[in-house]
């Protein structure tokens, strides 16, 4: 096999919970080595925090830890002494990326801030994920993927006219405007430190990243268009032709927006009069129409009928009939990972980005203990094994965990 494309790229991670792990894990995916640095306490939340839904599994807590951090090492380091940040300092000058998401001016006041490590290492790209960014009136404020959505006018173009903001299922600011814009932000500050030679600050803010997902619809209002109101965005639920039916065993979505697949959809049902209809609003007489229409068949049959009509309509699955589904399989879009102490292959989400040449291995190994790889990460930085064990004595680092930290977690 082929070198995986960001092997020999060192990266470390003091990011906790998603938006971090989500960046870190396509980095780690695709070759780069992870390490993990979390404290000498409980270590990075995810691994304690509870189920998502009441429905999941008792072991869900640990799936949510090893789906987002499979393929990286871990340390544990206290970073609020002063031989723990010696430690951080050393790793940091062999180090290409750093990557954290705590509040700005943390990192600062733990006498690791990005002056101090440049000063070590002026090729470090160093990535800080916050709400709302670096500088600016939000800086110091507390905040969560819900916040920024409504902040940014996101969360206001959800749902339907006269009704409430609907949140979505995913976490959108979260993923989409911190994980994802934090990797490209990578990737492009690495790219140009070929150039320079010089590493950067990479100031991503889940706020700016998620707003930047309205750039169309923002732009029609800067150039003095009226903000749109919920209900009214033709693309969420406004148009006859593109928004979700109840059909006769649950849900399809119609998204015929073009001309072509809203005439095969009327054609197909034998309604030609209904393809004027398009892009009348909810409560209209074509939506009356339609959604009776739709009533009338099961998901089976509106899957047989896209078969024949290409009409952009397709089922809403839940979610464990998508991972169950033909296209998922086609796509490797779930992959075993074989995890210590566990008999069976553990099942998770593949790599998104298919690459011809040089494609990513998300099987490439198990999610690490807390603290398993200390010892490990520091004789590969230098430190004599005296040094280490006096490190340990001090209460600077930590190797694995002995029982439970959960508790730690549960009272912060």
């Amino acid at each position: 096999m082929s070198a995986l494309p960001l092997e020999g790229l060192r990266v470390l991670d003091l990011s906790r919970l998603l938006p971090g792990g989500f960046c870190s894990l396509l980095l780690s995916d695709f070759g780069a080595d992870v390490v993990k640095v979390e404290d000498t306490g409980a270590g990075d939340y995810i691994r304690w925090a509870p189920p998502h839904h009441p429905g999941a599994a008792p072991s869900a807590g640990g799936a949510l830890f090893l789906a987002l951090n499979r393929g990286k090492r871990s340390i544990r380091v206290d970073l609020k002494t002063d031989a723990g940040r010696e430690v951080l300092l050393r790793l940091a000058r062999d180090a290409d990326v750093l990557l954290e998401s705590f509040r700005p001016g943390v990192m600062d006041r733990l006498g690791v801030g990005y002056e101090t490590l440049r000063a070590e290492n002026r090729r470090l790209v160093y990535c800080a994920i916050s709400g709302y960014g670096q500088d600016g009136p939000g800086r110091d404020r507390s905040g969560h993927d819900l916040n920024y959505l409504g902040l940014n006018g996101v969360l206001s173009l959800a749902g339907d006219a006269g009704g409430p903001p609907i949140q979505p299922g995913v976490q959108v600011a979260d993923l989409g405007g911190g994980a994802l814009m934090a990797a490209v932000g990578i990737l492009v500050a690495l790219r140009e430190r070929e150039r320079s030679g010089e590493g950067q600050l990479v100031d991503c803010s889940m706020f700016d990243g998620s707003l930047a997902w309205l750039s169309m619809l923002a732009g029609e209002v800067l150039a003095g268009g009226r903000a749109p109101r919920r209900g009214e965005l033709g693309l969420a639920g406004r148009y006859c032709c593109y928004r979700p039916y109840e059909c006769a065993d649950g849900w399809v979505t119609l998204a015929a927006l073009e001309p072509k697949f809203w005439r095969a959809f009327c054609d197909g049902v034998g309604r030609p009069d209904l393809s004027q209809g398009a892009f009348e609003p909810p409560g209209s007489e074509t939506h009356r129409q339609v959604s009776e229409i739709v009533r009338a068949r099961t998901r089976e049959q509106w899957r047989a009928f896209a078969a024949e009509h290409d009409c952009c309509l397709e089922p809403v699955l839940e979610l464990d009939e998508a991972l169950g589904s033909e296209l998922v399989a086609a796509r490797e879009m779930v992959v075993g990972l074989t995890q210590p102490g566990v008999p069976e292959q553990v099942r998770l989400l593949g790599l998104p980005i298919k690459l011809g040449r040089t494609p990513g291995d998300p099987a490439r190994g198990p999610g690490p203990e807390l603290g398993e790889h200390t010892d490990e990460v520091l004789a590969a930085a230098g430190f004599s094994a005296a040094e280490i064990a006096t490190l340990h004595a001090q209460g600077a680092v930590a190797g694995v965990a002995q029982g439970s930290t959960a508790e730690a977690f549960l009272s912060s």
